[in-house]
């Protein structure tokens, strides 16, 4: 059975690793080529504008939802509306250039459009629903007082001072920070995500989920309810989605996990509560419960009136990749990860 789990959760890196480190060559690009300065400016203001334009900006960014909180209130002090920083708090960790490669390896073209849709659709009715309360504004608390609250990531704490480098130094930097920072952040979790892929795999029969839960409503539920407590960054719940979806999972139900995991955990909706109020980490979290059901339910249509079954297309796809150029990447991949979680290195990324 260890070797079945072994050989499951190989064969899901193997698949997922080139497109992974290809997610995060494109990040840093982003963080090289995109100024913090530029998408604060955006953002400002009362009305929809700023929370669409919040939504747009957030998802190629491929932080996580502990790492995104930093990024988040600093955009909300340097004057980003409660509704742009709901927004961007939710766009952001649901998808990024990393989880949406990682979803056309292991899933479908369908759902690699799918899920960023998805991702934008609910940063914007969250971002408006929060901008429809109140207008009153608190005095904005400390960052440090908010940002340390459990969540094990560093992406986004130090990038306050502006850089001011050449092109090639601004490169080596995204570079550094895609494979150094960015890496350790996600790669343990990727690692998690990668071998829970393996074990249901290797322990659920085929068949198990659809004969035992069906479809419909139920399974979107519990999905959601999986899905809103556990921390899992978006690109380590695809290989989870898709091993549940092989397994029978409906892909409206994988959706809401892809929507929900990675939107949300304890610490997350600790700094809402803390640093925007009761009323939008409320509007936050009815707005992820209600669009990932609904989008859910939508997706499970689309693909009956498509006629099309996941299952199968997961089943007969062929390699996305050479086997020599997946398992390269799967050594590298793995190397970086190991690189990164050393001691002095961890110690490097914890700037703050």
């Amino acid at each position: 059975m260890l070797t079945e789990i072994i050989f499951e959760s190989w064969h899901v890196l193997v698949e997922a690793a080139p497109f992974v480190l290809l997610g995060f060559f494109v990040a840093g690009l982003l963080k090289a080529y995109v100024p913090d300065a530029f998408m604060a400016k955006h953002l400002g203001g009362k009305g929809p504008g700023p929370v669409v334009k919040a939504a747009l900006f957030g998802i190629p960014l491929p932080l996580c939802s502990c790492g995104v909180l930093p990024a988040a209130l600093g955009l909300r002090r340097q004057g980003a509306s409660k509704g742009a920083a709901t927004s961007f708090m939710i766009s952001t960790p649901e998808t990024g250039v990393d989880s949406i490669a990682v979803t056309y390896a292991l899933l479908d073209p369908i759902m690699t459009v799918i899920r960023p849709v998805g991702a934008f659709f609910t940063s914007i009715v969250a971002g408006l629903l929060v901008n429809m309360g109140p207008a009153e504004e608190e005095k904005p608390e400390p960052l440090e007082n908010l940002v340390h609250s459990g969540c094990g990531c560093s992406s986004g704490c130090c990038d306050d001072e502006p850089k001011k480098a050449g092109s090639w130094q601004r490169f080596r930097g995204g570079m550094d920070y895609a494979f150094g920072e960015m890496i350790a952040d996600i790669g343990k979790w990727l690692m998690i995500g990668v071998v829970l892929a393996g074990i249901i795999a290797a322990l659920i029969p085929d068949g198990f989920i659809e004969n035992n839960i069906g479809h419909g409503l139920l399974p979107l539920f519990i999905m959601l309810l999986v899905g809103l407590p556990l921390y899992v960054c978006a690109t380590a719940s695809t290989p989870i989605a898709a091993s549940l979806v092989l397994k029978g999972l409906s892909p409206g139900a994988a959706l809401v996990f892809l929507l929900a995991g990675p939107a949300t955990n304890g610490a997350t909706l600790t700094v809402m509560f803390k640093a925007l109020g009761r009323r939008a980490a409320f509007a936050y979290l009815f707005a992820i419960a209600v669009c990932s059901i609904a989008l859910g339910w939508l997706t499970d249509r689309l693909y009956v009136g498509l006629g099309l079954d996941i299952t199968a297309v997961l089943s007969d796809v062929d390699e996305a990749v050479p086997e020599w150029l997946g398992t390269a990447s799967a050594i590298a991949l793995l190397l970086l990860i190991a690189w990164n979680m050393l001691p002095n290195r961890r110690h490097s990324h914890d700037c703050c």
